[in-house]
Order: structure tokens, then C-alpha cells, then sequence
């Protein structure tokens, strides 16, 4: 039976996050053609309709509000409620995020409804979605559909592809005024400790350092190889302790969980809290001088050596190699 399904375009500094295609892609598979409606909670954001039907999105609703301007658990639960109020789906995706994380079991608890979180693969069984969400650390895999009520669920970033984008696609876009009120919590000002560039969640190729790298200034040469890939450089929670780097970095179970295309594991034991971050990665690369670390378990190649001579000869080895590729394709 084909369904309604609302998708929430997430917005960061005024762009779309890559995970709300992904969304729109899963919200296909979930409404077994019928209507994939996108949605923009923001101050401002119009303009940023026409991505989300380019990438699948039937129609588009737009919500704009001075308190959405900045993301607050109660303004933006206020709002969608009254959106999938006004449009009364049967399906609903965000994405697995920090906002994903902190709105889905709320919105989830007043629609009395069930919540599958942090999907990463939907398959069809009959009309029905399956949806496969990793547990135990990702030591193991369950599959799950909903009998009954609307069908809600998370995705994990960099996990379902995001359909292709076609600038020619069209559709409706339309505003919904809503109320919102008695809020708790105002947002004043953001300040930022994070380091900027590509975003660590979304990274397809993800540059991390453990203990191994010694100090703030042996996350230099991550830093380089990353910007050589065009990556994000990221952390295990021993090297956030040690205060080598900010706790945004971390990766882990309780860090950021990733799936890059690309993931280097540099000066990293791999601690099983640490590999419960990234162990789903589609290749892995590490780069410790013990022989018997653990993370080479994990890893689809691995390099036994001193990272601060290894890591500048890769760096110089990719960027010759890239400046080659780039001066045949001219």
C-alpha cells in the first residue's frame, strides 16, 4: 500500500546536510510509491526547497519561524507536530543525528508511536520496509518493520545512497504558519569549537588519531593527509582525554559513530569502545608501530611502523599521485 511519508531536510549553517537526501532516498523505499513530502524548519530557508525535490522529494512544506532559526529540542517539537499534524503521514524519516537523536523519541512518544533508529539499510518485504539497524556495538544485526501505526524511523549517515539529483525536477512547495510557545530554552549565540571544513559524520574519508600521535601538535600531519583527501580528521576518546584534541572529534561508542568510504586509524589501539564508532566503515586503514594492536584485526590494510615517518611519506605519495591523476585529466 503506498504511503505518505514526511521527510525532515536537516539544515547547518544555512545548507543542507547531505543526510537529508539520504532520507529522501529511504523515504522512497518506505512509501512504495506513493508521496515523499520533504520539510524545512528554519528561519529563512525557501531556498533551499528545490534541493530536496531535485533529489527525490515529491513536494516540499516550509516552515519559517524567528525560533527556529537555531535548533531547540521544544521549538522544533512544536513544529513538526503541528506539520505532521496538517499532513497526517504514515511514514517519517530523519536522519540519525544529534537533532535526529534528541527529537525522534519525543516525537515518536507523542504520536505514541514505535521508533527504529539509526537504520542503515531498508529492503521490501512485500509492501512492508524492512529496516536493518546494527546492535551490540555492531557486533550483530537486526531487521525490523512496523505492523502497525506510522512507520518512523532514523537513518545513519553515509549509509543509504542518496538518489540522483535531476536540477529539471519540479513540485509543489508551499509555507505552513505554525505557533510556537512557552519555550524552555532561547538560543542567544552559538560559538563553535569545532574546527570546521567537512563534516566528521558525513566525512567520506575520516583521518583519526589515538594516543600515539602524543600531542596537539602530532595532529598536524592528520590534518595535512586529510586535507590532501579531502577529509575530516577525527579522534579515539584516549586522545580527547589526553587533551590532544577537542571532545567534538571523538569517535566511538560514546563519540560520533561513522562510515566513511575511507577511514584511517593512526597511533589508535582499537579498543573495542573505539571500533564500536567505526568498525562499519567500508575500508579501514591502520597506522600503529605494534605489530599486536587490535585494530589490525579490524583493518583491511595495515602499516607496522612510526606514524610521524609514515604519515608525511603517504601525504607526499597521495599528492604526487593526485597531481598525476589531475594533470591527465586535463
Amino acid at each position: 500500500m503506498a504511503k505518505k511519508v514526511l521527510v525532515v531536510g536537516e539544515v547547518r549553517d544555512g545548507e543542507l546536510r547531505n543526510v537529508s537526501f539520504e532520507a529522501i532516498a529511504a523515504g522512497k523505499e518506505v512509501a512504495d510509491g506513493g508521496e515523499v513530502v520533504g520539510v524545512l524548519l528554519g528561519e529563512k530557508v525557501d531556498h533551499l526547497a528545490n534541493s530536496l525535490l531535485q533529489y527525490g522529494a515529491d513536494r516540499v512544506v516550509v516552515v519559517n519561524h524567528a525560533d527556529l532559526k537555531s535548533y531547540t529540542t521544544d521549538a522544533y517539537q512544536q513544529a513538526l507536530l503541528q506539520v505532521i499534524d496538517a499532513e497526517r503521514p504514515e511514514g517519517f524519516i530523519l536522519g540519525h543525528t544529534a537533532m535526529g537523536k534528541d527529537l525522534s523519541p519525543r516525537i515518536a512518544m507523542k504520536l505514541n508511536a514505535g521508533l527504529i533508529s539509526d537504520a542503515i539499510a531498508i529492503e521490501k518485504d512485500g509492501d512492508e520496509a524492512v529496516f536493518t539497524r546494527p546492535i551490540y556495538s555492531g557486533k550483530a544485526f537486526e531487521k525490523k518493520k512496523v505492523k502497525e501505526g506510522i512507520v518512523f524511523a532514523t537513518i545513519r549517515p553515509n549509509n543509504i545512497a542518496p538518489l540522483e539529483k535531476d536540477e529539471t525536477r519540479t513540485g509543489d512547495i508551499s509555507n505552513l504558519t505554525v505557533d510556537i510557545k512557552n519555550l524552555r530554552t532561547i538560543i542567544k549565540e552559538v560559538v563553535r569549537k569545532a574546527t570546521g571544513g567537512v563534516d566528521l559524520s558525513e566525512a567520506k574519508v575520516i583521518i583519526a588519531g589515538g594516543r600515539g600521535v602524543k600531542s596537539k601538535e602530532g595532529f598536524k600531519p592528520l590534518q595535512e593527509l586529510a586535507d590532501v583527501l579531502g577529509g575530516a580528521v577525527g579522534a579515539s576518546r584516549g586522545a580527547c582525554d589526553a587533551e590532544y584534541c577537542d571532545y567534538s572529534l571523538q569517535i566511538g561508542q560514546t563519540g560520533k559513530v561513522v562510515t566513511p568510504d575511507l577511514y584511517f586509524a593512526i597511533g589508535i589501539s582499537g579498543a573495542i569502545q573505539h571500533l564500536a564508532g567505526m568498525s562499519n566503515s567500508k575500508v579501514i586503514v591502520a597506522i600503529n608501530k605494534d605489530p599486536e594492536a587490535p585494530i589490525f584485526e579490524a583493518a583491511d590494510y595495515g602499516i607496522v611502523g612510526d606514524l610521524f615517518e609514515v604519515v608525511p611519506i603517504l601525504t607526499e605519495e597521495l599528492k604526487r599521485v593526485l597531481n598525476v591523476k589531475e594533470e591527465i585529466t586535463q
